[in-house]
């Protein structure tokens, strides 16, 4: 029967939290999907505008050497865009949900505060699963972020070598093209990076809040216990 009650408990306890979550951050998360419909767009008009290959160029009569590697370079640019495009992508929404899942981790966190001193061991048992399992959420996501960071920073790299060799090779503009498109990557990779930030920093300042609720606790506890063993010293003396 207890467990059951504990079972309950959590499920109740998961609720209330995602309710929390998504009534609480909800601007900052709309921004993050606002950020992954630009790139949606932006990967699937490039992927369709440029009808990107890996076909080389034959070698067609009247055409310079240069301008052959012109075109090489501008196709270069072009695939070089569309990974840096799909990295990005990958990146924010792995960012969004590690967003997500500490904004869960501060909502299970506050609401155990809440409920400091009226669980029963059952219960509170059941919260610290919760708490605990919400915590292994949270590493997984961070370190989905970490791989995507890394090869987000791979394909900045490639583009701007990219960009180098269209600049070197007398293609202009699709140097110029490339760069933009670097440009807007690291602004929207920030963006995201700022609300994770944020949801970081509130996440330190509720388990600051924690520990100071759970000395209050203790002492308030250990008060009441003491309160409550001064009859028993009186009956002694007597």
């Amino acid at each position: 029967m207890a467990s059951v009650r504990s079972a309950t408990f959590s499920l109740r306890l998961l609720r209330s939290s995602s309710h929390y979550l998504f009534n609480f951050k909800k601007p900052a998360l709309q921004k993050l999907v606002k950020f992954r419909n630009v790139l949606y767009a932006s990967v699937a008009s490039l992927t369709v505008g440029t009808g990107l290959c890996a076909i080389p160029f034959k070698q067609v009569e009247n055409l310079s050497h240069d301008t052959l590697i012109r075109r090489a370079a501008s196709l270069v640019t072009d695939s070089s865009s569309t990974f840096l495009s799909q990295t990005t992508l990958a990146l924010i929404d792995a960012i969004a949900e590690y967003s997500k899942a500490v904004h869960t981790l501060i909502a299970v966190h506050k609401r155990y505060l809440d409920l400091l001193g009226k669980l029963s061991p059952a219960e509170e048992d059941s919260v610290w699963q919760v708490i605990i399992g919400q915590r292994a959420q949270v590493d997984d996501r961070w370190n989905e972020c970490k791989r995507f960071e890394s090869t987000w920073v791979s394909a900045l790299r490639l583009c701007e070598t990219a960009a180098e060799a269209a600049y070197t090779s007398g293609a202009e503009h699709a140097s110029i093209t490339v760069r933009t498109h670097i440009q807007v990557a690291q602004s929207q990779v920030d963006e995201a990076q700022k609300l994770s930030l944020d949801a970081e920093k509130k996440l330190a300042e509720t388990k600051v809040m924690e520990v100071e609720r759970m000395a209050q606790h203790a002492v308030s506890s250990q008060s009441h216990n003491d309160e409550d063993e001064v009859p028993d010293a009186y009956l002694r003396e007597d």
